[in-house]
């Protein structure tokens, strides 16, 4: 038990100094995005190359890993979709958007850096091959659901155009490639660009927990309890659950890569799925079901760790 709280006291401990910033005004809400902004255009995409680019593209592009992690996230859209749209009767862009809250993981704020404590290096390839999932699978599908939903279904292969549009401008997709394209040439970085690479990663851990952490200052929980309990449930349950499934069935996995994998599948929803939500009026929804999955996630991840630990 020390051992878990060993890995997710300090890191949720982080989450907390960020809050306190944001409490008393150490820190503003436009400083805490623009440390954000760091985290995500220049430390976390280091993070990805370094994590593919010093192994090799066999390592890396772990098939059956991929295809259990897809299944999984897939599964919790579908199931989320189904729950919404039969037993609460709501519309395909309402039930879209609290899928998507179901199957997508805040890999890199806060799966990342757990996983980092729990297995170590390998935590990077797991981060690299998760974005590939939630900003290539994951997010595209949900946004064109939800719009073709809004739109009475007219404009769908639209919407996913200008997702992938937006996305091959995305400085974490850029890192993925770039990344990818030194790990198949073998490409053995110079000093100097490696030992860059290796300090804006350090920052990408703990700077990322500090900025969730200012985030869920003043993000408002009401409304809809049942409803939002049921996102969070599909988040850190049954994302989980399915996923270890799929590893069972696709057996050829080693263990350090099965547990990040369970890490990232037990994170809460990505920091930015409230503003995800703000076009089709869920907002509210989103930001409440995000407080209420992050603070849920400390005791579930610690559960999850436990039981990997026996």
């Amino acid at each position: 038990m020390l051992e878990v709280l060993g890995i997710t006291a300090p890191i949720f401990c982080i989450i907390g100094m960020g809050y306190l910033a944001a409490r008393f005004s150490l820190l503003s809400r436009e400083q805490m995005r623009g440390l954000g902004t760091f985290v995500i255009t220049f430390a976390m995409p280091a993070l990805v190359i370094r994590a593919l680019a010093l192994r090799p593209i066999a390592e890396v592009l772990n098939p059956h890993y991929l295809i259990a992690y897809v299944l999984a996230s897939l599964g919790c859209l579908a199931v989320g979709l189904v729950v919404f749209r039969k037993l609460h009767g709501h519309n395909l862009s309402n039930s879209a958007i609290a899928a998507m809250g179901m199957g997508t993981s805040n890999s890199g704020f806060i799966g990342y850096p757990i996983a980092l404590m729990a297995v170590g290096p390998q935590a990077g390839v797991a981060l690299a091959l998760g974005m590939m999932v939630e900003n290539l699978v994951m997010i595209p599908l949900a946004l064109a659901l939800a719009e073709a939903g809004h739109q009475g279904g007219g404009s769908t292969l639209t919407v996913v155009r200008e997702t992938f549009k937006r996305l091959s401008r995305n400085p974490l997709i850029l890192a993925i490639i770039t990344g990818g394209i030194l790990s198949i040439a073998e490409v053995k970085l110079p000093v100097v660009p490696l030992k860059l690479i290796e300090m804006l990663s350090m920052a990408s851990a703990p700077v990322a927990l500090f900025v969730i952490g200012g985030v869920l200052y003043g993000t408002k929980v009401r409304g809809q309890v049942g409803e939002i309990l049921q996102i969070g449930a599909g988040k850190l349950i049954l994302h989980p659950l399915l996923l270890s499934l799929g590893f069972l069935v696709l057996a050829d996995v080693e263990p350090a890569m099965m547990t990040a994998g369970l890490i990232m599948a037990s994170a809460p929803m990505m920091s930015v799925y409230p503003i995800l939500g703000q076009r089709f009026g869920l907002e509210g929804r989103c930001a409440a079901a995000l407080v209420i999955t992050t603070l849920a996630s400390f005791i579930t991840i610690s559960l999850l760790l436990i039981f990997i630990k026996h």
